[in-house]
């Protein structure tokens, strides 16, 4: 009779680590805290016993989900990647499209663990808030390049403003439950920013002809 036993293929211990993350990750979005190890196991195909050759218990592997999914060098490298030569709305779209999915999976990271704010930086964030924003803003306005002439503001302005759509129309409450998609906030963001190009100057209508009565029945009108 086989063993119900499964053995773990052999992996060093920060890969295992990573791996087990990885498992537990989407276990973490839907449980939050009340995950058990064995779920987690079962997710990663180890014995249960296999993820405390690695993590003292399994506080730490939910202490660990927290810590990857508030680490902002994913997405940073995500923003990177966007591809500088798509005309600038596409660019801000997609760039928003990556801000969404990392919002969108932290604001599920903080109601399934019933926090009503992110943790301190020293307990599960790599680095502090005001380093991290730094970083995104600074990402945004790259990504808008040379493109800044053909705005009414400072790219650095239109970052901070892209920001803010983003967080208020990604989170469930703020956006009642109807996020905006990343063309809507673009839209939002460029058609209000954007240096219109002045209209051409329009010629005056024509003014209506004079009636002049020539009968004595017109002029009696």
């Amino acid at each position: 009779m086989a063993s119900s036993h499964r053995r773990a293929p052999r992996m060093a211990p920060d890969d295992r680590r990573a791996a087990i993350v990885d498992a537990a990750r989407p276990l973490v979005m839907r449980h939050g805290a009340g995950v058990t190890t064995r779920q987690i196991a079962e997710a990663a195909g180890i014995a249960e016993g296999t993820i405390f050759r690695v993590f003292p218990d399994k506080d730490s592997v939910v202490q660990a989900v927290v810590a990857e999914v508030f680490d902002p060098e994913p997405t940073l490298r995500e923003l990177a990647a966007v591809d500088r030569g798509l005309p600038l709305r596409e660019r801000l779209t997609r760039a928003t499209d990556v801000l969404q999915r990392r919002l969108s999976q932290v604001f599920g990271l903080l109601d399934a663990l019933g926090w009503i704010r992110p943790p301190d930086p020293e307990e599960h964030r790599p680095q502090p808030p005001a380093a991290i924003n730094d970083a995104f803003r600074a990402a945004v306005v790259d990504i808008v390049g040379a493109d800044e002439r053909r705005l009414r503001v400072p790219a650095t302005e239109l970052a901070h403003v892209l920001r803010l759509l983003v967080f208020s129309g990604t989170h469930p409450m703020i956006s009642d439950g109807r996020p905006l998609t990343p063309e809507q906030i673009v839209t939002i963001l460029l058609d209000g920013l954007y240096l219109p190009t002045p209209p051409a100057p329009q010629a005056p209508p024509a003014s209506a002809p004079r009636f002049t009565p020539t009968t004595t029945e017109d002029r009696a009108c």
